[in-house]
């Protein structure tokens, strides 16, 4: 145990203000952060926590790199780093998305377009859903950063495992935009190309009057009469593998 944690306690909050990095809360995150490759530059934890057993059950690959940075600081100091009371707490840099050069690029997988979120847990629910499922990449727009810490939180640290960026609004694009509309036709296998952007909104408003005239195809998952809605991540789920089963078909 170090007696740093004035200077890790002013790390972790600079981290928080920093659009250059990111604070990692709990071994989820950390985990998936250090597969797919993130540049970590600080983890932390109390001594005798769960973290080493956790490890050890679901990622033992992760011990040696735990054995050689991770820094031990005093429960005290650790309770004050967030107040989700992780396993863990780590900084790592935030990658750089170029978000309009992405959707310009040819491919053959759809990027999941999710238009003014409006709860965190939700959108990195989205994510980790979209990087399970092989999506090309996770486009927000409105006020919410999707590398916000609830954000990674929701996704288990999966923003690493594919792009995440956000847009003031979708720019002009070659890529077919698929829009989710409970007004649209229903949901078939072989309705969504695998170069398309899947547009899905808010669970209170859906998606705006301009972003359903843009599309080329306004697409309704099936739902049982008298079910208004799904969540928002839910939706994102039954689309991405409704495509994922049409591409092995």
């Amino acid at each position: 145990m170090t007696d740093a944690g004035p200077e890790v306690i002013e790390r972790v909050r600079a981290a928080r203000a920093d659009p250059r990095r990111v604070v990692l809360e709990g071994f989820h995150p950390l985990k998936h952060a250090l597969r797919f490759g993130a540049e970590v530059e600080l983890a932390v934890a109390p001594p005798a926590g769960p973290l080493a057993a956790l490890a050890e059950r679901l990622a033992p690959e992760l011990g040696p790199w735990l054995a050689q940075h991770l820094t031990l600081i005093a429960p005290a100091i650790f309770q004050q780093l967030a107040a989700s009371e992780p396993e863990v707490l780590a900084i790592a840099r935030r990658p750089a998305v170029e978000a309009e050069g992405l959707l310009t690029r040819s491919g053959q997988a759809p990027f999941v377009l999710l238009e003014n979120p409006r709860h965190l847990g939700n959108l990195g629910a989205a994510v980790r859903v979209a990087a399970a499922a092989g999506a090309a990449g996770v486009i927000t727009t409105g006020k919410l950063d999707p590398w916000h810490p609830a954000a990674l939180r929701g996704a288990a640290g999966l923003h690493y495992a594919l792009p995440v960026a956000r847009l003031d609004e979708l720019p002009p694009s070659a890529r077919p935009l698929i829009a989710f509309d409970p007004e649209g036709e229903p949901l078939r296998l072989d309705q969504l190309p695998a170069d398309a952007i899947l547009a899905f909104g808010s669970e209170r408003r859906g998606l705006s009057p301009g972003l359903r005239a843009r599309a080329q195809r306004r697409v309704a998952l099936p739902m049982r009469p008298g079910v208004s809605s799904l969540n928002l991540a839910t939706a994102v789920a039954a689309v991405l593998y409704v495509w994922r089963l049409g591409r092995s078909g």
